[in-house]
């Protein structure tokens, strides 16, 4: 590694210029409480032109449910403990008129998205997917579909045998609003292999956001980390997302959280705590200059570090999330609703407003 004046670095970074890889890792090792303010330093030169200017002083969140239409999945990936098989007693598809009950219970909350996700199930049709959107927009139309990760769309491509770019435009037409950064994991080849060999490349996970941000659909970039991957890897994965941003744009959030192992078949000796998240998400904020959300994972974290991430460069706590399928099976179960999270926004300093997908104020 190149030799980092830190002075140097630190007025680079309050400046609002961009970083290298070699400055992440050095930055990596400074003091957590450091790197910190740093990071909060960047949160603000990002939000100070948001909100009519207030950006700096508001916390964003949003009121939406977890729709799992399938636990059924075919690429086992060994940090889930989700999925199924057709051969388990507990596999399932959702019908529609499942699917309507949750959707009533959310708009009944006031709530304004879905972010719709499943498993790859072989034998599920292409019209049964586009179906489902038409009925959800003809039905719901104030409820935006957040829907259908990276890895989803290039099952979606094969199993269809249609061009992922024909995928995506279908599925935008049908009702599909934006796409979840889901699958993202770490765009690491070498991770990928280790801890889901089945699943799509790194490559094709950009692929994916390429396609939907040319076609006109946002996306959120997420990270996952703590299980098998270096420090070096998670510069990497960050690098590759920036430099997806500046190629198409479309990234409106950077979500990362840790892996949880309670229930999975992958397993670490020690997993990974609080201080490693911040300064994770506090170094994600600092590397990606191009991204202007970053979101507190409070759904792993648990409230109060949820809170504290917002002092670490987030500046959005995610969502209400009145059901969640995915984590929760691994062994994590925090759970909020919206008085909560406004008052824990509001215990942190900060003023709680509501937001849509494209971060875009609703009170």
């Amino acid at each position: 590694m190149v030799s980092v004046n830190r002075d140097a670095l630190t007025e680079r970074i309050l400046a609002g210029e961009r970083i290298s890889a070699d400055d992440a890792f050095e930055l990596y090792h400074w003091p957590l409480e450091e790197l910190g303010a740093l990071a909060n330093a960047r949160r603000d030169l990002a939000k100070a032109k948001s909100y009519g200017g207030r950006g700096r002083e508001i916390v964003t969140y949003i009121v939406d449910r977890n729709i799992n239409y399938t636990n059924v999945c075919n690429v086992y990936c060994k940090f889930c403990a989700f999925y199924r098989t057709e051969r388990d007693e507990d596999h399932y598809v959702l019908s529609f008129e499942q699917i309507d009950q949750k959707l009533d219970e959310l708009s009944a909350a006031g709530g304004v998205q879905i972010l719709m996700q499943g498993g790859h199930h072989p034998k599920l049709p292409f019209q049964w997917y586009i179906d489902l959107l038409r009925h959800i927009r003809e039905k719901y139309p104030h409820i935006n579909v957040h829907g259908f990760s990276p890895p989803e769309f290039q099952h979606f491509a094969e199993t269809f045998q249609m061009p992922l770019p024909k995928v995506i435009s279908e599925f935008k037409k049908a009702g599909l609003g934006s796409i979840p950064g889901g699958g993202g994991e770490i765009l690491v080849d070498r991770v990928r292999q280790k801890i889901s060999p089945l699943k799509i490349n790194s490559d094709r996970w950009l692929e994916v956001m390429q396609v939907a941000h040319e076609l006109g659909l946002k996306s959120s970039a997420t990270m996952m980390f703590g299980h098998v991957e270096t420090i070096e890897d998670r510069i990497e994965h960050l690098r590759r997302i920036r430099d997806q941003q500046d190629r198409s744009g479309g990234f409106t959030a950077f979500i990362c959280w840790t892996f949880q192992p309670q229930h999975t078949v992958l397993k670490v000796k020690h997993p990974t705590g609080v201080s490693e998240y911040l300064r994770t998400q506090a170094l994600a904020r600092i590397f990606l200059d191009n991204i202007e959300n970053v979101q507190s994972s409070w759904v792993t974290q648990g409230p109060g570090i949820g809170q504290i991430a917002l002092r670490y460069g987030a500046n959005d706590f995610g969502s209400v999330m009145m059901e969640e399928n995915v984590v929760s099976s691994a062994g994590t179960t925090f759970r909020l609703n919206a008085t909560e999270i406004e008052s824990l926004i509001q215990d942190a300093g900060y003023e709680a407003r509501r937001r849509n997908n494209w971060y875009k104020l609703l009170n």
